[in-house]
């Protein structure tokens, strides 16, 4: 069985792509599952039922969110209609909508959830260390396989949650800061682990955002709007394959990028 886990989607071209290519992509790599994180979907900054469906006919078959998850103002009365997304795990139990998914695919179970980090984050969360061990032990007797996300700014809090969950779960990726890791591997305790995926948009851009805009923020320090980029678009993730006869631990583990030019 192999799951495909993408990069943070960004704006109408990690939409397009994904429209355009993804089915394709299931096929040639003999895909199963799909994971998205969404949290950018709609014009780079948060996610609607509309875009979420989009990506849903893309055939991507769950949706996890991040810190951006009530960025669009009317998400929060859509989001409990969505059976195929869930928010972060550590918000608040009042905020609405699922805090984990399970994914079936002939006859197994993938328990998904995202948890925040805490480090140069806005949202107040619970610590995602003991929600992430809350989640597990809830799951682990319901599904056959759990892949958890760690969305976060800071790369020693998203490793440090990787090594926390080393064998006790299939996979711990990290997304938020859309550029991806070169540190994709299986740790010693059998989990497979990537600190960022990267995101799936356009990579002529400044993590998805027009170039000229966002370095005149830094060149002048002056606010401006920095509209989602339009080049070199493709998709960015990793591929995990687990063994229906054990699957709670991988059998591999590789990184993928799949470019415009490529497709």
């Amino acid at each position: 069985m192999k799951i495909l886990c993408l990069g943070d989607v960004v704006g109408r071209p990690g939409r397009n792509f994904l429209s355009a290519q993804l089915a394709d992509f299931r096929v040639l790599h003999s895909i199963d599952l799909v994971v998205a994180n969404g949290e950018n979907a709609a014009g780079g900054a948060g996610i609607t039922a509309k875009t979420a469906n989009e990506l849903s006919t893309a055939k991507v078959d769950g949706i996890t969110l991040g810190d951006h998850v009530w960025d669009q103002k009317n998400f929060a009365n859509e989001i409990d209609d969505l059976s195929f997304v869930c928010r972060p795990a550590n918000l608040p139990s009042s905020n609405p909508g699922k805090d984990r998914l399970i994914l079936e695919y002939e006859g197994m179970k993938v328990g998904v959830f995202t948890v925040l980090g805490r480090s140069f984050m806005g949202p107040k969360v619970s610590c995602p260390f003991s929600t992430a061990s809350r989640l597990i032990e809830e799951l682990k007797n319901k599904v056959d396989s759990i892949i958890v996300e760690i969305h976060a700014e800071t790369t020693s809090e998203k490793e440090s949650i990787g090594w926390y969950l080393d064998g006790k779960v299939s996979l711990v990726f990290g997304t938020h800061t859309h550029v991806p890791t070169a540190d994709g591997r299986i740790l010693p305790g059998g989990t497979a682990y990537q600190t960022d995926l990267g995101m799936t948009g356009p990579r002529e851009s400044v993590l998805g955002r027009d170039i000229d805009a966002c370095m005149g923020r830094f060149l002048d320090g002056m606010p401006r709007k920095c509209p989602v980029a339009e080049g070199d678009v493709g998709l960015q993730g990793c591929v995990l394959e687990i063994n229906p006869s054990d699957p709670r631990l991988p059998v591999s583990f590789d990184r993928v990028e799949w470019r415009e030019e490529t497709a």
